[in-house]
């Protein structure tokens, strides 16, 4: 038989022995879990402050306090896009986080959370920028000669028409928070990619779980741009009936 037949066979059943076995398909369950949480929540919170961020810099300029806002906004968004994520989790979660006093056995998933989130809303807010701007100018002027003030307008007019512009560019969002989660292993959190590492470490045999996490991952990605899709028919469905 050939070589290189036997070792494949080999990782395989190393593989094997490890997942199920000896139950490391436990920890690959919850750190897909722990994966999906940081990845959902901070998508969400990305959307929040992306948002806010994004309608201080379309907001008209006449006072000084917008002009202030929009300043802090381009402070925000120059140092989450200038510097890398794992930077990011590593001063959150051993510098900013223990100096401001937060403690807690959950702090690295907490750190992660927030640090995602507030990363993703500095990408969402030009994302959400572009949106606003793609919707016609007259809805906005609509929305303000009925009464509503700009803030009302923004959100119950203009925003939800550029969320539905937007939405194929914030799943690709979505799904790269998905990846980018790999490195939150740095700061001990047991994500998918460290539950897979965990298993190679065992007989230190790499290949075959390093194999099945980009399984894994593609499977996830997959999934997403099919829910994505979905949802982009859907609302073409809803616009089309009105």
């Amino acid at each position: 038989m050939n070589f290189g037949v036997i070792l494949a066979s080999q990782e395989w059943d190393l593989f094997w022995r490890q997942f199920a076995t000896k139950g490391a398909y436990k920890n690959v369950l919850s750190g897909l879990g722990i994966t999906a949480e940081i990845a959902v929540l901070g998508l969400f919170i990305g959307i929040i402050i992306g948002t806010l961020i994004a309608v201080i810099k379309v907001f008209p300029k006449y006072k000084l306090l917008p002009k202030i806002l929009e300043k802090i906004a381009d402070i925000y968004v120059g140092l989450f896009r200038g510097t890398p994520m794992i930077v990011q989790l590593l001063i959150g979660y051993f510098v900013l986080f223990p100096a401001i006093g937060v403690k807690g056995s959950n702090l690295n998933i907490i750190t992660a959370i927030l640090i995602f989130g507030m990363n993703s809303g500095a990408y969402v807010s030009e994302i959400m920028r572009s949106g606003i701007q793609s919707v016609d100018v007259g809805q906005l002027e609509a929305a303000r000669a009925l009464g509503l003030p700009y803030g009302t307008a923004m959100m119950k007019v203009v925003i939800p028409q550029a969320i539905k512009n937007i939405l194929p560019t914030l799943g690709n969002e979505f799904i790269s928070l998905i990846k980018e989660t790999s490195v939150v292993s740095f700061i001990a959190i047991v994500d998918l990619t460290k539950a897979f590492k965990q298993i190679g470490d065992a007989n230190y045999a790499y290949i075959v779980p390093y194999l099945m996490l980009a399984l894994v991952y593609l499977i996830l990605v997959y999934a997403i741009t099919i829910i994505v899709r979905a949802l982009e028919r859907r609302m073409k469905k809803s616009d089309r009936r009105h």
